[in-house]
């Protein structure tokens, strides 16, 4: 039985009835799995304690962004600092410029970099980049994988391969709409199917090379190579959206880890330190074009703002010790093979995806490539598996198709202490 959080139910009650839904984000309103949502009052290393005082192993860490737990002692001191001298000048800083040579520095096949406000900016901005750069207009994204909430990415699939993309939302207009193109992701014959089709109209292809917002879904062998063949191929310019993966899978993000270079990369979460920022980057005959060097347009009052380019150097030079990443691997090991061997004894089918520190249980027998096995996963048996969850103090994210995420604060007794609450939830939901 969930501990009563009186002062949670307080809060969304009171919220409720001036922000939609209680929540400024959709997700963090617990519609998948039910009840109230756990109000957060502060984090502590690999903790979130929430307004009734309850202390919860975290393992959602505000989805990927902090790698090296709740308020570490070198990002906070950084952002106090910047504070002292000014939250924002609308002019450039020496911090936005460190700030992109690391990322330079870190990320292979990158030239140049602007800095955004979120992902979704960042997502925005590159694929307005790969029309102008290619003078066309649609573009080829993947089913589960997810570009942020321009309208031109809130697009669900047609009836089959070749159809027109579909509104996934109310106020996306039709016509946009039907210059994207939904693909399966992991499907290489699909998209070769599409490309002599339709590549010539191709502008992008936008993909996760690592699906996070499905869970956790590594590309199958030879997916992203096929990609990347077609695109150089047709003209297209290949998209890697690493806001989610990106310095958190290794330290250049998926282009390092899986040796396979995009043309543009859209960045956020890591990047920010926990504070709000995105970026886009690539090679430098595309990244000229955007203003003023250029004739594409985009710009913002608080693009490249001091805090955010502060706690994103002080991220930055924590994960420039290689033994950062190796301890993150460890971790999602020890977590991953845990749970499976938890769910064996306790008799339920259980298929673990993983990559490094971010790792997603799918309630399935047999494992999960693409957004049908997502679908066909036993959700019903996860929601219960989640309030077991937080019976025993483990906070989850509330849906079924986000991933975990662990960071260096998440300690071998931590570790343990997940696999235990795993076991226990595991044969509550058996």
């Amino acid at each position: 039985m969930t501990t009563p959080r009186p002062n949670s139910d307080a809060l969304f009650e009171a919220a409720q009835k001036l922000v939609p839904g209680g929540v400024n984000s959709p997700v963090r309103a617990w519609k998948a799995v039910g009840g109230t949502p756990v109000h957060a009052a502060r984090g502590e290393g690999c903790h979130l304690v929430d307004v009734d005082g309850n202390r919860f192993i975290d393992l959602v860490m505000s989805y990927g962004p902090l790698i090296l737990g709740h308020a570490p002692a070198s990002v906070t001191a950084a952002i106090v600092e910047a504070a002292a001298g000014g939250t924002t000048f609308g002019a450039p800083t020496e911090r936005e410029l460190r700030l992109a040579e690391r990322i330079v520095e870190f990320v292979p096949g990158v030239d140049r970099v602007r800095l955004v406000n979120s992902g979704t900016e960042a997502t925005m901005s590159a694929l307005r980049l790969a029309r102008a750069a290619t003078g066309r207009d649609a573009f080829l994204k993947f089913n589960g994988c997810y570009h942020g909430h321009g309208d031109s990415f809130l697009v669900k699939a047609g009836s089959g391969a070749l159809t027109l993309g579909e509104p996934d939302s109310p106020g996306v207009p039709k016509a946009l709409a039907e210059l994207t193109l939904v693909a399966e992701f992991n499907d290489a014959d699909g998209v070769r199917e599409l490309f002599a089709a339709r590549g010539s109209e191709l502008a992008a292809v936008f993909v996760e090379p690592i699906a996070g917002n499905m869970g956790t879904v590594a590309p199958a062998p030879g997916f992203l190579e096929t990609l990347r063949e077609l695109c150089t191929e047709y003209g297209v310019v290949l998209v890697f959206d690493e806001v989610m993966t990106g310095f958190r899978v290794a330290r250049g993000g998926a282009i390092e880890l899986l040796g396979i270079e995009p043309d543009l990369v859209t960045l956020g979460k890591v990047i920010g330190g926990g504070l709000p920022i995105g970026a886009y980057a690539g090679k430098d005959e595309l990244m000229r074009q955007v203003a003023p060097l250029g004739k594409v347009y985009q710009a913002g009052t608080l693009s490249g703002n001091p805090l955010a380019t502060a706690a994103g150097l002080a991220m930055l030079d924590a994960l420039a010790d290689p033994t950062v990443h190796v301890q993150l691997e460890r971790a999602g090991a020890l977590v991953q093979e845990g749970l499976q061997r938890a769910a064996r004894e306790a008799g339920v089918p259980l298929f673990v995806g993983r990559q490094g520190s971010m790792l997603c249980p799918y309630f399935a027998a047999d494992p999960v490539t693409r957004f049908d096995d997502v679908m066909n996963s036993d959700r019903e048996r996860w929601v219960r598996f989640f309030h077991a969850m937080l019976d025993e103090e483990v906070l989850l994210p509330p849906s079924p198709f986000e991933a975990w995420f662990l960071s260096t604060a998440h300690d071998d007794a931590t570790l343990e202490r997940i696999v235990d609450a795993g076991a226990k939830a595991l044969r509550a939901v058996a």
